[in-house]
C-alpha cells in the first residue's frame, strides 16, 4: 500500500481567510487540499469553481491540489481547473456521456484522473477503465453537504476496491471521502484505503496539527505506516479569528 495521504476538504474551511486556513493545515501535517466542487445540478448544493483553486496558487500554495468535481457535465470544466492548477482531477462516471474521453481529457490538459464512486454506483465502471486513472475515490456519504456521517457498507466496497487496485498491479491512489474523523480513519484504511479526505474533523477542530497526528496514529496502528512521508515539523493550530 503507498504512503498514507491526509488530504483536508476547504468545504468546512473559514472561506473568509481561505489562505491561511489552507497554510494552517498544510504546516500542520496535511498532504494535499481536497477541492468539493458542486453545481446544484448533479448535487444539490452549489461550493467553489477554478477561481478559488487559482487564488490559492497565487497566494503561494504550492501542495498538490486534489479537485472533486461533482458536476455535470464534465468535460467543460476540466481544463479550466487545468490551468488553474489542480493536481489530481476526479469525477463521477455517472455524469460523464463518455468516460473514457473525460479520462484522457484529464490527463492531455497535464493532471492526474481519478473516477468517484456514490455509496450505491457498483464499481463496474472500473473493469475498463482502472489501467487508465490514478485515483479511485469512494464516498462514504452521498455527495453534496459536509458534516454527514459516515456510512458503514462503505468498508466493505473499500475493500473490494483494493483487490481490483492490487490484482491490476499499477499504483493507484484509494481515496475515501464522507464523515472520516479520528475514530474511523483506521477502518478505513485498514479496509484499503490509503488518501483520507477529511473537512468538520480538521476544520472544526481546536488543534489542527494533534486531529492530524491522531489520524496518522490511527492508520499506523492497522497499517504500520501513519508516519508523514516528508518529516516536516508540525506545530500549527487553527488560525485565530480578527477581533470585530
Amino acid at each position: 500500500m503507498m504512503q498514507p495521504w491526509i488530504a483536508p476538504s476547504i468545504l468546512s474551511a473559514d472561506f473568509a481567510r481561505l489562505g491561511a486556513e489552507v497554510e494552517a493545515v498544510l504546516e500542520a501535517g496535511a498532504d494535499l487540499i481536497h477541492f468539493d466542487v458542486m453545481d446544484n445540478h448533479y448535487v444539490p448544493n452549489l461550493t467553489i469553481g477554478p477561481l478559488v483553486c487559482q487564488a490559492l496558487r497565487k497566494h503561494g500554495i504550492t501542495a498538490p491540489i486534489d479537485v472533486h468535481l461533482m458536476v455535470r457535465p464534465v468535460d467543460r470544466i476540466v481544463p479550466d481547473f487545468a490551468a488553474a492548477g489542480a493536481t489530481f482531477i476526479s469525477f463521477h462516471p455517472e455524469a460523464s456521456e463518455h468516460v473514457d474521453r473525460t479520462i484522457a481529457l484529464i490527463r492531455e490538459h497535464g493532471c492526474r484522473p481519478g473516477l468517484v464512486f456514490n455509496p450505491a454506483t457498483p464499481l463496474d465502471y472500473l473493469d475498463y477503465t482502472l489501467e487508465l486513472v490514478d485515483m479511485v475515490l469512494i464516498m462514504s456519504v452521498n455527495p453534496g453537504f459536509a458534516g454527514q456521517q459516515f456510512i458503514p457498507t462503505t468498508l466493505r466496497k473499500l475493500a473490494d476496491a483494493r483487490a481490483r487496485i492490487r490484482s491490476g498491479g499499477r499504483e493507484v491512489r484509494l481515496e475515501v471521502d464522507g464523515g472520516i474523523k479520528t475514530d474511523n480513519i483506521g477502518a478505513a484504511a485498514a479496509a484499503g484505503a490509503d488518501t483520507f479526505v477529511a473537512g468538520s474533523a480538521i476544520f472544526g477542530s481546536r488543534d489542527y496539527a494533534e486531529t492530524i497526528r491522531e489520524m496518522r496514529r490511527q492508520i499506523g496502528g492497522v497499517t504500520g505506516k501513519g508516519a508523514r512521508a516528508a518529516a516536516t515539523p508540525i506545530t500549527a493550530r487553527r488560525p485565530a479569528r480578527r477581533a470585530r
